[in-house]
C-alpha cells in the first residue's frame, strides 16, 4: 500500500465544499492492471456535474473524479506486459483520476509519444477525443458542409471547431463576447447564444449539415430548428445545468428526446447523442490518432487553465468563466 493524497466528493452537492483533498493508500494493482504515477488530469463540466449528482449514469457517493490523465506507470501486475515501468501513457478512466496514483486496466492505455507536451496531451484523451468521435464518426463532416457548434471557446467545442475546419467545413457557433475576437482570428463565425440571432441567421442561409450541443434541455430544440433537410444534431452535454442556469435538472428525459426525434420516418434530419466509452472499439485508436496529429504538429491544443490538485474548489468555482479558450486541466503531481 502506497499513501496518495487524492479528491472526493463526499456527498453530491452545489456547494464546492463537498470537494475534499484526503490522504489515503492506493493497493497494489490487480492482474491485468498497472499502476500510474498521474501527472494531470482533465477537468470539465462533467467533473462540476458530477458533484452535483446529476451526471448520467454516474455511480453514488463518495468517489474520486477525473475522467482522463496521462501519467508514468509504476507497476505492472501479472498479466500486463505492454508497458515497462516509466512508460508515459494516456488513459481515459471516467473516474479516479485526481489522485496520485491509480490503478488501471492496461488495456485501456495509450502509449504517448516522446516529446508531446503532457498537458495538451491529457486535452486529447477526453476533449479531443469527443470531438473527433463527433466530426469524424457519428456526423461524418464533410468539406464544404457548414457546421455549428455550441461553446465555441470550451474545450470539446473548440476541438470540434478545429477538426472540422480541417475536414473544410465552415464553422458558424456560439460563445462568450469575450472571446469572438480571438475566433474570428481563427475562422469562425461566432454569435451570443442568449440573444438567439444564430437562429434565424443559420436558417437564413439554408442551416446548418451538423449541429454539435453540450447544453440540453431547450437548446436541443433550438439546434434542430437550424438543420438542413437532412442535417444531423449531436448532443454531447447538459451543461445548461452546471453553467448555473436556474435549478438543477434530471437530463435524461432531454437526452431521450433528442435521441427518438432522429428515429421519425417523416423526416430527413438525424439525432444522436454522443456518449465517450472507453469501451468502445474507436476510443483507443482516436486517441492514438490525436497523439500522432499533436506529434506531427497538426494540431495545437490550447490549455485555458490549470490547477494544482489542492486547489479543486476553486476549479469548480472557476468553470465556465473567464476570457480564454481550450482545455482545463487539474495538475496531480507535485513539482
Amino acid at each position: 500500500m502506497t499513501s496518495v493524497r487524492k479528491v472526493v466528493i463526499s456527498e453530491f452537492s452545489d456547494d464546492v465544499d463537498v470537494l475534499k483533498v484526503v490522504n489515503d493508500v492506493c493497493p497494489p494493482p490487480s492482474a491485468g492492471e498497472v499502476q500510474i504515477a498521474v501527472e494531470y488530469s482533465g477537468f470539465s463540466g462533467a467533473d462540476v456535474n458530477m458533484r452535483k449528482g446529476i451526471y448520467p449514469f454516474m455511480k453514488k457517493a463518495p468517489l474520486t473524479p477525473g475522467y482522463c490523465l496521462v501519467g508514468r506507470i509504476t507497476t505492472s501486475a501479472q498479466g500486463s506486459n505492454a508497458f515497462s515501468p516509466g512508460d508515459m501513457v494516456a488513459v481515459l478512466t471516467k473516474y479516479d483520476a485526481q489522485a496520485e496514483l491509480v490503478n488501471q486496466p492496461e488495456k485501456y492505455c495509450v502509449k504517448v509519444p516522446d516529446g508531446v507536451d503532457l498537458q495538451q496531451a491529457t486535452a486529447l484523451v477526453c476533449d479531443w477525443n469527443t470531438a473527433f468521435g463527433m466530426v469524424m464518426q457519428s456526423a461524418k463532416v464533410t468539406r464544404g458542409q457548414k457546421v455549428f457548434v455550441h461553446g465555441l471557446s470550451g474545450a470539446v467545442g473548440y476541438a470540434a471547431m478545429k477538426l472540422c475546419q480541417l475536414q473544410g467545413a465552415e464553422v458558424y457557433g456560439t460563445a462568450s463576447e469575450r472571446n469572438h475576437d480571438g475566433l474570428r482570428s481563427q475562422g469562425a463565425h461566432p454569435f451570443v447564444y442568449t440573444n438567439k440571432d444564430w437562429i434565424k441567421t443559420m436558417q437564413d442561409i439554408g442551416g446548418a449539415h451538423a449541429v454539435f450541443d453540450p447544453l440540453g434541455f431547450e437548446s436541443f430544440d433550438e439546434s434542430w430548428s437550424i438543420l438542413t433537410s437532412d442535417g444531423i444534431v449531436v448532443g454531447f452535454g447538459t451543461n445548461k445545468n452546471s453553467l448555473g442556469d436556474g435549478q438543477s435538472r434530471n437530463p435524461m428525459l432531454s437526452i431521450t428526446k433528442l435521441v427518438v426525434r432522429g428515429y421519425s420516418p417523416f423526416c430527413n434530419k438525424q439525432s444522436t447523442f454522443y456518449a465517450l466509452s472507453r469501451d468502445s472499439p474507436t476510443c483507443s485508436g482516436n486517441i492514438e490518432t490525436l497523439l500522432k496529429m499533436l506529434k506531427a504538429g497538426e494540431i495545437v491544443v490550447p490549455i485555458k487553465n490549470v490547477w494544482d490538485l489542492e486547489n479543486i474548489q476553486a476549479a469548480h468555482r472557476e468553470w465556465g468563466s473567464g476570457k480564454g479558450v481550450g482545455s482545463m486541466l487539474i495538475k496531480v503531481a507535485k513539482d
